[in-house]
């Protein structure tokens, strides 16, 4: 298998739809093991919109090149309550990535 599965969390505000379903919000990304780039990503964001608006924003994004830029696009993209944990939650995820990659 050429590529690893990573996730990050974060806890979510006060009066968004998905508290009720979660008590945090959690990226999920499949990478490239070589580039670290994104092949798909999934939130717990409570709308499919949502969940895909994330998605195409992560996808083809390669974690080697930090995570700026994505975070970047969350600012200036999405609009919701939510975009404070789902930037909490990719400083999670790049997180994790980093501690992958230096314990190989």
């Amino acid at each position: 298998m050429n590529t690893i599965f990573v996730a990050g969390h974060a806890r979510l505000p006060s009066g968004m739809a998905a508290k009720n379903l979660y008590e945090t919000l959690t990226i999920t990304a499949e990478l490239d093991k070589k580039y670290g780039v994104i092949v798909t990503a999934s939130c717990t964001l409570a709308t499919q919109h949502g969940q895909d608006f994330v998605h195409d924003l992560l996808k083809g994004h390669s974690l080697q090149d930090g995570i700026e830029k994505p975070i970047k696009d969350i600012e200036e993209h999405y609009l919701g309550k939510a975009g404070n944990a789902l930037i909490s939650a990719l400083k999670d995820l790049y997180k994790q990535y980093q501690s992958h990659n230096t314990s190989k």
